[in-house]
């Protein structure tokens, strides 16, 4: 077996998720290659921890959602719901070979499955009563929307996804308490001038606990508080359709005016609930190793360089508040080949240009963060 799957369902059960002995974790895989589930077992089985493995396929699912009534919705939830239940740790992950698979899947059958599935199972269950890691599997066709060869990719994936996290997670403490000692957020760039407040709400460093790969500090936007403008120029996929080019003006923390290259699908997107115009987190990307966008959320929203907001339902460990079925994250690079850009924290600038310009917080620079390697 390939030492690197060894050293990844390692990082999974040992550090991810902590397997303690007796716990149950439910490992949930779309089109995962065998060995890889062999791996976890073999790990989950040395923590003398207790498996529940769900093997289910995108193509399958997506012909399920197709098809599916009100009650088939509603039994395939109660079904994950229980499956959910009886986990201490959950360890997803995704293996995928077409990121528009869901292109053609109607309004209404996404609103059966987050009402029925999505949101009681993951939402309400999974984010705040389990130990929780979500990743993809390296597959022929994210190399390809990285613009990549595969094994340079897969090279790119081991590297980042079995990175000393525990180094990380010490360099992103200062920029955790920075921002909890923060009032108000200033974002500037091109077509970008944005402020909020995120006093009182707390900040979460992801170093490695909720995805892999990871590395970005989480807070979210006192409701109400989000003003002015903001140009995102990384693509979104969103259930399988691909926006580019998004804008998206505030006012009294609520979107009032919007663009993108397909404003339809955007506009279903806000219209979801009256939580999906607001912001439920804002974030840094401080992953060292990942340097420009992968087209696929787990990676760019950890950017180097890089921020995001998502629109919809506040995580229950930075939470404003803010309810919705949906969580879409939209991600600005501030490197300078993508414009640059600032970011102020109570009036002071903390980063230009995607580098942080303050001594407490150099060691997340990519030129000085060499220890994080595995």
């Amino acid at each position: 077996m390939d030492h690197r799957i060894t050293k990844m369902a390692e990082v999974l059960v040992g550090y991810s998720v902590a397997l303690r002995p007796g716990e149950t974790v439910y490992v949930e895989a779309f089109d995962v290659p065998t060995p890889v589930l062999e791996a976890l077992l073999e790990q989950i089985h040395r923590a003398d921890a207790i498996p529940l493995i769900s093997q289910k396929s995108f193509r399958l699912l997506r012909k399920c959602l197709l098809y599916a009534s009100g009650e088939s919705m509603r039994s395939a939830g109660h079904i994950e719901l229980e499956r959910m239940k009886k986990a201490d740790a959950y360890i997803g992950i995704k293996a995928p070979v077409n990121i528009t698979e869901y292109a053609d899947i109607p309004a209404l059958q996404w609103d059966l499955y987050h009402r029925f599935w999505w949101e009681p199972v993951h939402i309400k269950r999974r984010l705040s009563q389990t130990r929780w890691v979500t990743l993809r599997w390296p597959t022929a066709a994210m190399a390809q929307q990285a613009g990549m060869s595969t094994e340079s990719f897969e090279d790119l994936y081991f590297k980042s996804c079995t990175m000393d996290y525990q180094a990380l997670s010490i360099a992103m403490e200062p920029l955790r308490r920075l921002m909890e000692k923060t009032g108000k957020v200033h974002i500037t760039g091109p077509g970008t001038d944005i402020s909020f407040s995120i006093k009182g709400i707390p900040a979460i460093k992801c170093d490695g606990h909720l995805n892999l790969p990871d590395g970005e500090v989480s807070t979210a936007p006192v409701m109400g508080s989000t003003e002015g403008e903001i140009s995102f120029n990384v693509p979104m996929t969103y259930q399988g359709n691909v926006l580019n080019h998004i804008t998206l003006e505030f006012h009294q923390g609520n979107v009032v005016n919007f663009s993108a290259s397909d404003n339809q699908t955007l506009d279903s997107i806000l219209a979801v609930d009256q939580g999906a115009r607001c912001v439920g987190e804002f974030a840094l990307g401080v992953n060292p190793i990942i340097r420009r966008p992968m087209h696929d959320i787990l990676f760019d929203e950890k950017i180097s360089g890089s921020l995001h907001l998502a629109l919809g339902n506040a995580y229950p460990q930075a939470d404003n508040g803010n309810r919705s079925r949906i969580h879409a994250d939209m991600v600005l690079l501030q490197n300078p080949g993508w414009g640059g850009g600032t970011v102020y924290f109570d009036g002071v600038q903390i980063s230009k240009d995607g580098k942080f310009v303050i001594e407490e917080l150099n060691s997340l620079n990519p030129d000085s963060s060499t220890a994080f390697a595995s």
